[in-house]
């Protein structure tokens, strides 16, 4: 038993530092590959691949996420008098928490398995060691476009879910339940701050910066043959899952304590 502690402990700190260094070369080439031209000609096709091929999956998350909330909501809001306020808990929730991470587990689900089959099937078939022969960093030509490209969409594909959220909880509200829609929209102005909306934006860009490292460190490092690849991406998704909710706890803490600190506690309602 305390062999397999040791080794357990061992491998860990082994595969922690593996992704520090990994992680260290990956920022350092983030400014010079961003600024130069020819480099955007490798991020272009990562934008596409990982922002527009994810706006379908956003889409369909958002709404059914407003539209699960305002159902959920209505009855009880409506017992308590405060149905005019349903879209202050329905649209706060996703601003701040449900829409970076929703977007998030989405990005890592549909993005970090891809990324990683990619660039793991890249290792077994020797094309990373082809690379280093001909003198490319194989680490800033493909792993740092990658990872560029998820720190700037994923905020924009979270305000894209955020969107679809808040019309799903109108829809529920105003249409099916037939609360005024003039005090919904007055009441959400009122209590989302910009405050909200930078936190659950900062937010998404850690996420999606873990995602994108997490996904292409797996690829790099995973086992030879079909198995390993299979293996890596499974790992990569349930990670990168961990990572976003430790991750999200930590920076919601740190967000409330700085906005109590400035302006005071505020209730919800």
């Amino acid at each position: 038993m305390l062999a397999t502690i040791g080794a357990t402990t061992i491998n860990t700190l082994d595969a922690l530092g593996a992704f520090s260094r990994f992680s260290w070369k990956t920022v350092a080439h983030m400014p010079a590959a961003s600024m130069r031209r020819k480099d955007w000609k490798l991020l272009m096709p990562q934008f596409y691949l990982i922002g527009v091929r994810s706006v379908p999956v956003m889409v369909i998350t958002g709404v059914f996420v407003g539209l699960v909330l305002a159902a959920q909501a209505v009855d009880q809001l409506r017992a308590a008098g405060l149905e005019s306020r349903m879209g202050v808990l329905v649209n706060l929730s996703l601003v701040k928490e449900l829409g970076p991470v929703l977007a998030g587990v989405m990005l890592a689900g549909r993005v970090g398995g891809a990324l990683t089959a990619e660039l793991g099937t890249m290792r077994v078939t020797e094309q990373l060691d082809a690379l280093r022969v001909m003198g490319t960093d194989p680490v800033r030509y493909l792993v740092v476009p990658r990872v560029v490209a998820c720190i700037v969409l994923a905020p924009l594909l979270t305000m894209y879910c955020n969107l679809m959220g808040s019309i799903g909880g109108w829809f529920v509200a105003v249409i099916v339940n037939h609360i005024p829609s003039e005090p919904y929209t007055y009441y959400t102005a009122e209590a989302i701050e910009k405050w909200d909306v930078y936190s659950g934006l900062a937010k998404s860009v850690v996420f999606g910066g873990l995602i994108g490292l997490i996904s292409c460190f797996k690829g790099f490092t995973c086992r030879a043959g079909a198995e390993g690849v299979g293996r890596a991406c499974t790992s990569a998704f349930v990670t990168s899952f961990i990572v976003i909710l430790i991750t999200d706890y930590f920076m919601l803490r740190l967000m409330q304590d700085m906005y109590n600190t400035i302006w005071g506690f505020k209730p919800l309602l």
